[in-house]
């Protein structure tokens, strides 16, 4: 699939889906809960579908029902007691949060569970997780690089065990999986990056009435064995992650736009996307369940900006410092590299293919204002380099064809049709 887009002016309100992070947390929560728990406003998407799939082969049962216009999900969860219906490599497609989750909470049974996904997924590092898992008394099968396909068997025992934060998934995965081990588990984690998300998931944990403790800079947990999870009800907070391409789409045409469903009282890291922009000339007025976001004046330029706890928003942020006046630096991000592709090489190459005055450094980038062109560019099948590269062509003079867009459904798949309600230029080809 390719996406068309050309320079626009972007004007109207745009309702942001579910948060993908929250939907999937959610999901493996239920999985393992005793009773029947309720999700209100699930994201339904590429990832989450995979995610929903995956949990009904390991034994939960969902139904899915609608109050008005919004959706419910109900998961009969297994009381902790996994087992593989079909005996079969589970399929987890393009979700790497899913493959890291599921594969913390397999490991709790005694059953050999396998997992698998795309091209994409079997890139994902998947090593440091299995070492830590091994050392807790799980048997693991991977790849020589220690990437998927691989498979789980348990249960796990607890003990102590050390773990390379190079992503927060794994410590989620562990934080998840760990309360359902034989004994009490200590987790000493090196390197860590996206501490928002590993917050998200103790809130998590804290709805749930999950026992544990940590040290306040998130380096050690110890988690008290032997616990369970409860069935429960929540609705679903808006995806902040999402959100940024609204703001992205503003700052880079010139319109205004009304963002709506955003809980800024949320741990999601990704808000702090709305901070950096103000730091850029943007006017971002805040109400009670919506954010007003336009510009009067140009976007500043000259900044350094740490993106260790927003990586998701690199994309975006690097397309916007296109159309910043003077330079901006990204930087303290190098968990970039290890997502769905290498983010920072992907941008930089394609940003310089419209005009774009780019130096790629190991953990970031250095860019200065450039007046972008239309060009042909390449999307790499990554939801969030195609939708930032969408945003870049609104602002560029000429024409701009994204290929490799398949996986825009990934986190947003009414992302285009959200967007041309708005007054932007962009279709499906």
């Amino acid at each position: 699939m390719k996406i068309r887009t050309s320079k626009c002016k972007v004007a109207g309100e745009i309702f942001i889906p579910g948060s993908k992070s929250h939907t999937i947390r959610a999901l493996s929560a239920a999985l393992m809960a005793k009773g029947i728990s309720i999700l209100k406003n699930p994201l339904v998407s590429d990832d989450t579908i995979s995610c929903l799939n995956a949990i009904q082969k390991l034994g939960a049962e969902v139904s899915e029902v609608y109050n008005g216009d919004d959706l419910i999900w109900k998961i009969n969860g297994t009381d902790g007691k996994l087992i593989n219906l079909t005996e079969e490599i589970i399929d987890l497609g393009n979700s790497g949060t899913s493959l890291r989750l599921l594969t913390g909470l397999a490991s709790t049974g005694n059953t050999k569970i396998s997992f698998d996904g795309d091209a994409s997924l079997q890139g994902r590092a998947m090593g440091p997780l299995i070492l830590a898992l091994e050392k807790l008394g799980v048997k693991t099968v991977a790849s020589q690089e220690g990437k998927s396909p691989l498979a789980v068997r348990g249960p796990i025992l607890g003990g102590k065990t050390t773990i390379n934060g190079q992503t927060s998934q794994f410590i989620s995965s562990l934080l998840f999986s760990t309360p359902l081990a034989k004994t009490d588990t200590e987790i000493n984690i090196t390197n860590i990056n996206e501490k928002p998300y590993i917050e998200m998931t103790l809130d998590w944990l804290d709805f749930l009435g999950i026992k544990y403790k940590c040290k306040p800079d998130l380096s050690q947990f110890t988690i008290r064995g032997n616990q369970s999870y409860k069935a429960f009800e929540r609705t679903i907070p808006a995806d902040f992650s999402t959100g940024t391409f609204g703001l992205a789409a503003a700052a880079v045409t010139g319109g205004k736009l009304k963002i709506h469903n955003l809980d800024f009282t949320d741990r999601q890291g990704d808000k702090e996307v709305f901070d950096y922009f103000e730091r850029m000339g943007m006017r971002v007025d805040k109400q009670d369940t919506c954010v007003n976001v336009y510009r009067e004046g140009k976007l500043y330029g000259d900044i350094e900006i740490n993106l260790n706890s927003t990586p998701d928003a690199l994309p975006a942020m690097a397309v916007v410092s296109c159309y910043a006046d003077g330079k901006i630096t990204l930087g303290n991000v190098p968990h970039a590299r290890f997502k769905e592709t290498d983010r920072i090489a992907a941008m930089t190459k394609e940003l310089k293919k419209m005009g774009a005055d780019i130096e790629e450094l190991k953990d970031g980038m250095i860019i200065k204002g450039s007046k972008l062109h239309g060009a042909k560019v390449n999307g790499y099948n990554d939801h969030r380099i195609i939708m930032a590269l969408a945003i870049a062509g609104m602002g560029a003079s000429g024409e701009t064809i994204i290929k490799n867009a398949e996986a825009i459904s990934v986190t947003y798949p009414d992302f285009i049709k959200d967007f041309q309600k708005v007054g932007a230029s962009i279709e499906r080809i």
